[in-house]
């Protein structure tokens, strides 16, 4: 099961990400099994990093939990904010159809 895990760096945070980010990154790379997708947020301008973006591939929220738990970031306390959901995939397509299903389902719903 997919599960999005949002953070926002501290505002106060300083070069805390920069000190943590090999560590960080040796961390990823170790659990690279788990984590389908993920990177730094950016300013607009991509001037500035504001926090992470993972996608997790985990079956359980209790698995999340203790992912994070040990994850540099996390134990640096550099996130003012951690947002976690779970994410049903659509797009791409998994599995291939599943966009035309949910469409007809939509539909059938709407003549009802």
């Amino acid at each position: 099961m997919p599960y999005m895990i949002y953070c926002l760096d501290r505002q106060d945070a300083g070069d805390l990400r920069k000190r943590t980010r090999a560590a960080h990154l040796e961390y990823m790379i170790a659990h690279q099994d788990k984590v389908l997708y993920g990177g730094p947020l950016q300013s607009d301008d991509g001037t500035r990093v504001l926090g992470s973006l993972m996608v997790l591939s985990l079956k359980t929220r209790d698995e999340v939990d203790a992912f994070l738990e040990t994850e540099p970031y996390t134990q640096a306390r550099l996130f003012s904010e951690t947002r976690i959901a779970r994410l049903r995939q659509m797009v791409p397509e998994h599995p291939p159809g599943l966009l035309q299903s949910e469409l007809a389902q939509e539909r059938k719903t709407m003549t009802v």
